[in-house]
Parts: C-alpha cells; structure tokens; sequence
C-alpha cells in the first residue's frame, strides 16, 4: 500500500476492494473409499487400545481361600476297599499294657554276668614313639591277616584263563611253524640217484677234460688264456663234487 500511495495516479483516488485468491479445489483420490474400506476390513477390533467398554467384575466373585489349589480327582470305591498297610508303629489310638510288673534283680544278674563272663580282650595296640603315642595294631598292616586268608597264595582264575589261552596259541604257533619246516624239510638221496649223480658228474669232468686236452699248446692270446682258466676252474668244481658225494653215503637236499 505505500508504494501505491506514494505514486499519484487518478486511479488512487477511488478506494479499490481487495480480491483475496480463490484456492482450488482439494485433491481427493478415486481410491479413497475402496482404501478406506480395506483398512476397516483388515483392522483387528481392541487391537491398540483395548476393548472400548470393560465389563467390572462382579462384587459376588471375590476371591476365595484356597481357590487357585489344585483339586485332586474324586477317589474311587476300589480305593476305599482296599486295606491299609499294617503299620509297623503303633496307632495314636493304642494304649500300652499297664500293670505288668518283674521280680527280677537287674542289679545283681548285671554283677553275676559281669563276674562269671569271660572277661573283655584288650584291643591290641603298638607304640611307635618313646612318648607313649598308641595306634590301633589291625589298622596298621603289621598283623599278617592278608596271607591267613584261604585264597592267599591261589592264582586267579582270570589269569589261569589267560595262561591257558597263551599256552594254546603258543601251541598253534609251533604246530604251524613245524608244519612249514616240514614242508622246507632236506630230502635223502636214494642210492640210484646218488649213483646217477656222480656218473653225470664224471661224464661232466671227461667232456671238460676232453676239452682242456684239445686246447693248442701256445696259449698267447687274452682270449686263450680266459678260456683255458674257465675250463680248469669247471673242472676243480666239478672233482670237488665227485669228492664229496664219493665221500658222503647220506646225502640230503633241501626242497625248494
């Protein structure tokens, strides 16, 4: 207003009414109503703020004594006749004998007991210091009681068990290693093949000594001097063995 009052115009001069901005209308979804009627159709009754009207409780309801115990079942006529256990104990109602008196001296049959009874032993004890500390003596393992006893010095059953299990696998073991000595036992030569042994020996010998005989008489060459050497090294082997079988009636060769 008085940056239009300070410019003069004729237009001022006639008061003009104010025209105050016409708002439009609100927004209002299409929606609206189906979202509306969804919300009330999912919505739980007294969910968030309780139940909107609470009966109150009845002053007739109050709380009674012993009404939260647990009641037990009714009991059943099988129950009832039943017997009851004979009690070991007298019954509250029961009263003792009355009036039974004895004529009977405690006194002196306690002091004719105490006199022709045996008398009492004394507990054995021992002494292990000079200012006279006694000890019980059963309680201190110098009574030999342990080797009185009709088990003492018996072996265990359990371990005559296990000897006698070790003694038949010992066994086994032996009689498997016999057998397997048998089977590698030395077998004896008869005295035909101990005869046909040495007769291929010497036809072995003359052939290697026929041999030798053929040999030139000037061995001068590396060659020469090998061979001559391996023929008589075959023939030392071979008078070795004539001479041992020749020797030895018995022989005996190992099974392979």
């Amino acid at each position: 207003m008085t940056a239009q009052c300070a410019q003069e115009s004729i237009y001022n001069l006639l008061p003009r009414l104010e025209e105050k901005p016409v708002k439009p209308p609100r927004y209002i979804s299409t929606f609206r109503p189906s979202v509306k009627r969804e919300a009330e159709k999912n919505k739980a009754q007294c969910k968030t703020m309780g139940p909107a009207k609470v009966a109150l409780p009845s002053p007739k309801d109050f709380l009674q004594k012993h009404s939260k115990e647990p009641k037990l079942p009714p009991r059943k006529k099988e129950q009832d006749s039943q017997k009851l256990p004979e009690l070991s104990v007298p019954r509250r109602t029961d009263h003792p004998v009355m009036g039974i008196q004895s004529k009977k001296n405690f006194i002196n049959s306690n002091a004719i007991a105490a006199i022709t009874g045996p008398p009492k032993k004394p507990q054995p004890i021992y002494v292990d210091r000079r200012q006279g500390d006694k000890y019980l003596l059963e309680t201190s393992g110098l009574v030999p009681k342990y080797i009185k006893k009709k088990d003492y010095g018996v072996t265990p059953k359990y371990l005559t068990r296990r000897n006698e299990e070790m003694e038949r696998a010992q066994k086994e073991y032996e009689a498997s290693i016999l057998e397997h000595l048998k089977k590698r036992a030395m077998k004896q030569l008869s005295d035909e093949e101990r005869t046909s042994l040495l007769q291929g020996l010497k036809k072995n010998w003359e052939e290697v000594y026929r041999e030798f005989q053929c040999l030139p008489v000037e061995i001068d060459t590396i060659p020469k001097k090998l061979y001559k050497g391996k023929l008589e090294s075959r023939m030392k082997q071979l008078e070795h063995d004539i001479d041992v079988i020749e020797k030895h009636k018995v022989i005996y060769i190992a099974n392979e």
